[in-house]
């Protein structure tokens, strides 16, 4: 099951990249559809858990979880930058690397054990994201060190959360109270950057925000379950392949030609979960 939950996660948050993706050509604000979207988000979750009279933050639950909520959105923030600095080529196989640090965590500090077949497709995996997102297309105004800067950034917000979600299910703290915290967290830390920033609001925003928001919730959900039930070491690269659902929907819906090495990276990346089953 916990593979299953994996799956999920992989499947909502490559839906809403791609939402991100095609709202980047509406010219609308990536730091307000965030907002929204957590908010909606912290909206849901609280209410759930009032009605279910599941609410317990305790000071743990509120630290790690606010603080999982600001580096997510400061990772996809870092990252939308990170595009507009340098080359989109490199920036999203090398921002992916950041799933090796929760990995490596998983199997040195939480004692995982991992077959050398699952690590075949773990490796498998991880090549295959990076393989899928790779462009040949070239960027010749890159300005290097904001690049680096950006991308680097980006690797350590996502890679301090995969380690700090692993440590929410290694202490068995509550899912659901580390996401109202989250969202919260996320929240307040995107409406302090939208005032520093003051961009224009707009309504689209809200709507985009809050399918995104909608989507959030089982895919985190479906993550902490997986985590908490499953092998964190295997978890982490098949939720980094939800990059092969933005790639397939480009493909599908925005008619875009999928290149040799991408058809050969949906291939091994299958071939990477199927080896980590068995």
């Amino acid at each position: 099951m916990w593979i299953a939950a994996a799956l999920i996660t992989m499947l909502c948050f490559g839906a809403n990249n791609t939402i991100f993706k095609w709202s980047t050509g509406k010219r609308v604000s990536k730091v307000h559809i965030q907002f929204f979207f957590y908010f909606v988000a912290f909206v849901l979750t609280l209410g759930f858990a009032i009605i279910k009279e599941t609410v317990h933050l305790n000071l743990m639950t509120i630290l790690l979880g606010a603080l999982i909520g600001i580096l997510n959105a400061n990772g996809n923030i870092q990252m939308s930058k990170a595009f507009e600095k340098g080359p989109a080529s490199l920036t999203s196989p090398l921002v992916g690397t950041n799933t090796i640090f929760p990995i490596a965590c998983a199997a040195v500090v939480f004692h995982e054990q991992i077959t050398l077949v699952q690590w075949l497709g773990i490796v498998f995996m991880l090549g295959s994201a990076m393989a899928i997102q790779y462009s040949t297309e070239k960027n010749r105004r890159t300005n290097y060190l904001p690049w680096i800067l950006r991308v680097g950034l980006a690797i350590l917000s996502f890679g301090v959360l995969g380690i700090l979600m692993k440590t929410t299910s290694y202490l068995h703290l509550n899912s659901l109270n580390i996401l109202i915290a989250m969202y919260g967290g996320g929240s307040i830390y995107l409406m302090i950057c939208s005032i520093l920033t003051k961009e224009k609001w707009q309504k689209s925003e809200v709507n985009v925000g809050s399918i995104v928001g909608l989507i959030s919730i089982v895919g985190y959900s479906c993550y902490f379950y997986a985590l908490k039930t499953g092998t964190a070491s295997i978890v982490f690269p098949v939720v980094s392949l939800n990059c092969l659902i933005v790639v397939l929907a480009g493909f599908l819906l925005y008619k875009e030609k999928l290149k040799k090495y991408q058809v050969i990276g949906v291939f091994t990346a299958l071939l990477g979960i199927i080896f980590t089953k068995l």
